[in-house]
C-alpha cells in the first residue's frame, strides 16, 4: 500500500499513473481505501466525481 513518494492514506493528495485510464494525470483527494483500492475525488470547476482505482496506479503528491 505504499509506493516511493510515501503512504497512501485517506486525505492525501494524489495523481493518476496509468496510460490507459481517462483520468491519467488527474489530480485528487483519497477519500477512503477498501483492500487494494482507494475512492479518489476529482474536482473540477463545476463538477466531481469520485472514482474507485487501484491503488497501484497512484502517486501521492
Amino acid at each position: 500500500m505504499t509506493n516511493s513518494q510515501g503512504p497512501i492514506l485517506p486525505g492525501s493528495t494524489v495523481m493518476v499513473d496509468d496510460f490507459s485510464s481517462i483520468y491519467n494525470g488527474y489530480e485528487g483527494f483519497v477519500q477512503r481505501i477498501s483492500g487494494d483500492m482507494a475512492a479518489v475525488l476529482f474536482e473540477g470547476g463545476n463538477w466531481d466525481k469520485l472514482v474507485t482505482i487501484p491503488i497501484k496506479h497512484l502517486i501521492c503528491i
